[in-house]
């Protein structure tokens, strides 16, 4: 029994054990090495713009994966913060992944967002009844030069129509019409009063043929087709050909259609994909047609000799075959080299075909790891100019037949200066105008070398208009520039279309045909008066 004088002995607490500091060096040290790569990324001088941008992601999402590793297993936070941390991440992450989706790229790779409520533009498309040749609608002026395919009557880009003049601020350019399309990347082929070009409106693939003059639709051909990818986007990708009275197609899946100028009724269809047991290429199919000597000329990239294909242009049956390079994203063209007339097609390298047998002539390998676009560009002498983007560039090269009927390819110079991304290049007095990751560059075609580099156009579309140059500005505008080499000249622009655009687009005479994958539109350019200079 405890007497009550005795005192009581009083334990003292236990010391609660101090938590160790935060760990913050590792979180710093992953952000300052991010700083650093990226910098690299930046730096590094054999790298494109495209190449850079999807660097950068993978460094963003890769840095935010260990600073998230950090918070939850080095920081030494108290568990209750690393998980509201986390929620948190997790929360914003989903929260942007629930408000926005990707509607495609810009040409630098960078992603285009839009709100998930934005409902998707459906366009009916109104009953289109032939007009008969009394009630057609007239041009508000005659063409007087036709635009029947990609890139022009030549394949180059180059037209010879009437004088543009050099300023439109006192005189802009005519807005003859306007409409909402259904998304492709096609451009137009313009004959006569007939501008046709190829849509996807829902699940059809259309071909559709407007009045050049109104806007009105004179006939519309539709594929239960449909190619669409967040990627690359939703519609075909080829412009149509005009020959006589027939127009000729490629579908973004390789439906090759041949139908009537004046109804668009069909008159035969060939699947080139399945025909020649090929593969749609993962942004579709965009080789526009060529048509030589009644043969129509398509490159669907099958093995066993049916890289680049003819079928018969009045009846659709195979002519030939020849070649095992994978198909790319060029278009053919026709050349003379060494008196030989021959078709050149960018696939996985260039290749030279025979016109009548198709074997091939001569091959020149190129970089592969990105798409080929931009069609070979001959120039005088037997050479042909060979451009790429993604950090690749252009090279000019020779072409002789030898004595015994053997071809030799050679280098005559190679430049960095010009990566024609997907637009199309010209040649003028001997110089050479392009985008290079768009930006627009002259070159000296003898030896390559660089004259001026001037001019943020983006990815956009160029036509050589007699002493002129139009650029399609990426954004929608065009832009009139006098091609130079003393200096970059640009000398006026507008506003045509709203919205990135990468359609390529159709001068036909003093008719100007654009579009993208919203919208349409068709300008009468001013002309210059004559004995004016201007």
């Amino acid at each position: 029994m405890i007497e009550a004088n005795q005192t009581a002995v009083v334990q003292p607490p236990e010391e609660t054990p101090k938590r160790k500091p935060v760990r913050w060096w590792p979180a710093g040290f992953i952000l300052g090495l991010a700083i650093a790569v990226e910098m690299a990324i930046r730096l590094w001088p054999k790298t494109s713009f495209q190449q850079k941008n999807i660097a950068t992601a993978q460094v963003v999402v890769v840095s935010l994966f260990l600073e998230i590793g950090w918070v939850l297993f080095l920081s030494r936070l108290r568990w209750v913060v690393r998980l509201a941390v986390f929620g948190v991440v997790v929360g914003v992450i989903g929260l942007v992944a629930g408000l926005f989706r990707i509607r495609g790229v810009t040409g630098d790779l960078l992603p285009i967002l839009e709100v998930r409520w934005k409902q998707p533009r459906t366009l009916v498309l109104p009953a289109a009844k032939l007009p008969s040749a009394v009630n057609r609608p007239k041009l508000i002026v005659e063409t007087t030069n036709d635009f029947p395919q990609f890139l022009g009557p030549f394949r180059n880009a180059n037209v010879n129509g009437p004088k543009l003049a050099r300023d439109w601020k006192t005189q802009p350019p005519i807005e003859l019409w306007r409409h909402p399309v259904g998304p492709a990347w096609s451009g137009f082929a313009v004959v006569g009063n007939f501008a046709i070009t190829q849509e996807q409106r829902g699940e059809d693939e259309l071909v559709i043929c407007y009045d050049l003059g109104s806007g009105k639709i004179l006939w519309s051909h539709a594929d239960k087709v449909h190619y669409n990818t967040v990627i690359a986007g939703e519609g075909p990708r080829a412009t149509p050909t005009i020959q006589s009275n027939r127009v000729f197609t490629v579908g973004a899946t390789g439906l090759l259609n041949c139908l009537d100028l004046e109804t668009g009724n069909r008159i035969w269809s060939k699947d080139i994909i399945a025909d020649n047991h090929a593969n749609v290429n993962g942004w579709g199919m965009s080789g526009s047609p060529l048509l030589v000597d009644q043969l129509v000329v398509v490159s669907p990239g099958g093995p066993d000799g049916r890289s680049l294909v003819a079928y018969t242009a009045p009846t659709g049956e195979f002519v030939w075959g020849g070649g095992n390079a994978g198909t790319d994203y060029s278009s053919p063209v026709l050349a003379t080299l060494a008196g030989v007339r021959q078709i050149l097609i960018f696939n996985s390298k260039v290749t030279s075909h025979d016109l009548v047998s198709g074997k091939v002539l001569w091959e020149y390998p190129w970089r592969g790891g990105h798409p080929h676009i931009s069609v070979p560009v001959i120039l005088a002498g037997d050479r042909v100019l060979i451009s790429s983007g993604y950090g690749t560039g252009s090279e000019l090269l020779q072409i002789k037949k030898e004595a015994d009927d053997k071809w030799s390819v050679s280098r005559i110079w190679k430049s960095i200066r010009l990566k024609a991304k997907f637009t199309n290049v010209v040649v003028r007095d001997g110089f050479i105008y392009g985008l290079d990751d768009g930006i627009l560059v002259c070159l000296d075609s003898s030896d390559g070398s660089l004259k001026w580099k001037e001019g943020r156009y983006g990815h956009g579309q160029v036509i050589l208009s007699g002493s002129l140059l139009l650029v399609t500005d990426e954004t929608g505008d065009i832009v009139l520039v006098e091609p130079v080499p003393e200096e970059h000249r640009e000398l006026t622009r507008f506003t045509a279309l709203h919205g990135k655009t990468w359609n390529p687009p159709a001068l036909a005479g003093e008719f100007l045909v654009v579009r993208n994958d919203k919208e349409a539109a068709c300008y009468r350019m001013t002309l210059a008066k004559l004995n004016s200079g201007k």
